[in-house]
C-alpha cells in the first residue's frame, strides 16, 4: 500500500480546512513565515498530532518540493470519543480497547485484527505517543482496520472518566497485578487498557482503573508482546460470553 501523504504548506492547509483525516504532520525545524503560522493555528485548533523534525527526515519521506511540511493522511475516519460512545449507546456488553503508549504500528495492527475478530466496539488511542495509522497498520490488521471504529483523544485519563459516566468498567492489564484475568468477570461492558511493553500503563491511569489483572506466564520470561497479551485477554472475554 502506498503511503498516503501530502506535502507543501498550502496543500496541507487546504486538506485540514476540507476536513481530511490527518494522522500526523511533520514540520521542518526553524520553519517560519505567515503561511506557516496559518498552518500552526489550524493545527492548534484541530488538535492534529505534529512533530518538529530536521530537513533530512522530510527529504527521506519525499523528494518532492515539500516546503518543510509533510502530512500523513489516515486511511480511515478517526472519531471523537463522544461520537464512538454515541454509536454504541443501544448495545449491551460492550468492549472498548484503550491503548496507552503503543507506538509500534505492527503491534497496533495486530491488536486491531484481534479486536475485529472478537467483536470489540471500538479502539481509543491518544493523540500523542501512539502508533501512526499507516500502511504497516493496515497490512498487519489484514484489512481489519476498515471494520472497526477508532477514536482519538487528547488525554486517555479524561476518556476513562467519560467511560465511567457511561457505566463502563475500566480494566487494565499489568504484570504488577495480583489477580489473574481468568478470575475476572468479562461478560459485562468494559474497557481494556493496554500499555507499552517498555513503560507499561501510566500510573495515573492505573490508579483510576476499576480492576487490574495479569496473565500467568513462566518465570523464564518477564512479559508478553502487547498484541499477544491483548489477544489472550480479548479471547478470554469472548469465551466467557459464548
Amino acid at each position: 500500500m502506498k503511503k498516503n501523504i501530502i506535502y507543501g504548506l498550502h496543500p496541507v492547509i487546504e486538506a485540514i480546512k476540507s476536513g481530511r483525516y490527518i494522522d500526523k504532520i511533520f514540520i521542518r525545524k526553524g520553519l517560519k513565515g505567515s503561511t506557516y503560522f496559518e498552518l500552526k493555528d489550524l493545527i492548534d485548533e484541530t488538535n492534529i498530532n505534529f512533530k518538529i523534525v530536521p530537513q533530512e527526515k522530510l527529504n527521506r519521506i519525499t523528494r518532492e518540493n515539500h516546503q518543510g511540511v509533510v502530512a500523513f493522511i489516515s486511511p480511515i475516519k478517526i472519531l471523537d470519543v463522544e461520537e464512538l460512545l454515541e454509536m454504541n449507546l443501544v448495545k449491551d456488553n460492550i468492549i472498548y480497547v484503550l491503548l496507552d503508549g503503543v507506538t509500534d504500528p505492527r503491534n497496533f495492527g495486530a491488536i486491531i485484527r484481534t479486536a475485529v475478530a472478537v467483536g470489540v466496539s471500538g479502539i481509543i488511542i491518544s493523540e500523542n505517543n501512539s502508533a501512526p495509522i499507516n500502511e504497516d497498520v493496515v497490512k498487519t490488521s489484514a484489512g481489519g482496520i476498515f471494520n472497526i471504529s477508532i477514536a482519538r483523544a487528547k488525554h486517555l485519563l479524561d476518556v476513562i472518566f467519560l467511560l465511567k459516566s457511561y457505566k463502563i468498567k475500566i480494566f487494565a492489564a499489568t504484570e504488577k497485578s495480583n489477580q489473574l484475568v481468568y478470575n475476572s468477570n468479562l461478560k459485562q461492558s468494559f474497557a481494556l487498557v493496554m500499555g507499552s511493553e517498555g513503560k507499561g500503563i501510566n500510573k495515573n491511569i492505573l490508579k483510576n482503573c476499576d480492576k487490574t489483572f495479569k496473565l500467568p506466564i513462566s518465570n523464564k520470561i518477564q512479559s508478553l508482546n502487547v498484541s499477544v497479551a491483548a489477544g489472550v485477554i480479548l479471547f478470554e472475554a469472548l469465551r466467557q460470553r459464548l
